[in-house]
């Protein structure tokens, strides 16, 4: 495989892998610490071995040799998804018990943690590493910065990052918001969102790193304020 050309592998696996890791593992029953380490190790390890050959990863898979263009602007754009992501609830108190949020296709917003891990710091800090650096690679590795091209041209490593194709815009937000759940509606504002500023910085590195600030200030919101359905 030719480092400039990495197969879908490298952009898919670690997403598909994730899935996976958070269907299966809480199945396993085990200690709330045990299964954070294994929900954050166990996509690290795939990033670790399949993504390395992306563009802008490489050797500085964990943001060291990240080409981040727009520091600002991606720092703005990943606050502004965090206020879109709380403010519906916020606003109209009780709407996402709505049929409209909460029926047999999107699920019920319900915690992901129990009780007991709640109260937890170590199962808190690991979950909070996990939604802040674990997430946005795998999910801007496969929506923005593989999807978003494969859908213009199955050779999509000959489509340059953010390059503007409708069709792939739309779908790729549609799906986005598809695997938030009760949570669609924010999700697809958030899908625009992030896929107008690929389109935008065309870097990943920036993607990443205003997902990542959203997932941040979502964790310390979820923490500070007991809102721990978005920890779903």
């Amino acid at each position: 495989m030719n480092s400039g050309r990495p197969s879908s592998l490298a952009y898919v696996a670690p997403f598909a892998v994730f899935v996976a890791a958070l269907t299966a593992i809480p199945f396993l029953h085990l200690p709330d610490r045990i299964s954070q380490v294994l929900m954050l190790a166990v996509p690290a390890g795939v990033l670790m071995a399949f993504a390395r050959p992306v563009p802008s990863l490489g050797e500085g898979l964990f943001g060291l040799g990240f080409n981040i263009r727009r520091w600002g602007g991606s720092v703005l754009v990943g606050v502004l998804v965090f206020g879109v992501w709380i403010g519906p609830d916020l606003l109209f108190p009780g709407y996402r018990q709505s049929w409209l949020f909460t029926n047999a296709l999107t699920g019920v917003a319900r915690a992901g943690l129990g009780s007991a891990a709640r109260q937890d710091p170590w199962v808190l800090l690991l979950r909070t590493v996990r939604a802040t650096v674990i997430v946005p690679l795998v999910e801007e590795l496969f929506w923005r910065a593989w999807m978003m091209r494969w859908l213009i041209r199955a050779d999509f490593w000959s489509v340059p990052l953010g390059a503007w194709a409708p069709r792939a815009f739309w779908i790729v937000a549609l799906l986005f918001s598809s695997e938030h759940g009760s949570y669609w509606d924010v999700g697809l504002a958030a899908g625009i969102l992030y896929n107008w500023w690929m389109v935008r910085s065309r870097s990943l590195g920036d993607l990443v790193l205003a997902h990542g600030v959203t997932n941040f200030c979502l964790s310390v919101y979820v923490v500070a304020a007991g809102r721990w359905e978005y920890w779903s």
